[in-house]
């Protein structure tokens, strides 16, 4: 058995385990004195922590959730993986997120993470249309379930049509796949344009 094959499954593990960290509920709890938890949707996320009363600590949150998606991806890109080991360790940093071991197996929604796994991995034919995908998005439609539901949507199609590796189409469904299970909920419409695009390029209705 190689080295690599014996430090895989270590770099999978601690990839999770940094992924569980619950950065916003320990910023919350130290620095705020608040249950961030208890604000929203009541999710362990960055958006509770912003939701709590503190833009410094949510920013925190966001970029500590970011940065803890990256360290193992980089890690075996340095010990020169192949791509599939290396995308398989970065779900494990998501799926660490989403499903913290920390936290009962409850967890975030996994979106800054899966940033940082993004930036980690850093190709570009991923990370730029996810980017794209998700900025339009905001700027868009009124609901953000709605945008993190299509962003991994827009990107797959971007991915088809650019006749990209199975590899890459793989990745992206499961992300598909993880936005859906966590946002899924917080659905309660069709998507929706901002009223900003609405008042001007949608008819109004004759009373």
């Amino acid at each position: 058995m190689n080295l690599q094959a014996l430090t895989l499954p270590g770099l999978a593990v601690g990839a999770y385990l940094l992924g569980a960290v619950p950065f916003s509920v320990l910023l919350g709890r130290f620095f705020l004195k608040k249950d961030i938890r208890a604000y929203g949707d009541h999710n362990p996320g960055a958006a509770n922590v912003f939701r709590a009363g503190s833009f410094i600590a949510g920013m925190s949150a966001v970029l500590l959730d970011i940065a803890k998606g990256m360290p193992f991806v980089l890690l075996a890109r340095s010990l020169e993986f192949s791509l599939v080991p290396v995308v398989c360790i970065g779900l494990c940093a998501i799926l660490g997120h989403c499903f913290s071991l920390f936290l009962r197996f409850r967890g975030g929604k996994g979106v800054a993470v899966t940033y940082g796994v993004l930036i980690g991995l850093w190709i570009p034919a991923w990370l730029f249309p996810f980017c794209v995908a998700a900025i339009v998005g905001l700027l868009l439609w009124e609901s953000n379930a709605w945008v993190m539901l299509l962003t991994p949507a827009v990107t797959l199609v971007f991915l088809l049509l650019t006749r990209d590796s199975a590899l890459s189409l793989g990745f992206m469904l499961c992300i598909q796949a993880l936005f859906t299970f966590k946002f899924a909920s917080d659905v309660d419409g069709p998507p929706r344009l901002r009223a900003f695009w609405r008042e001007r390029f949608l008819p109004r209705r004759q009373l």
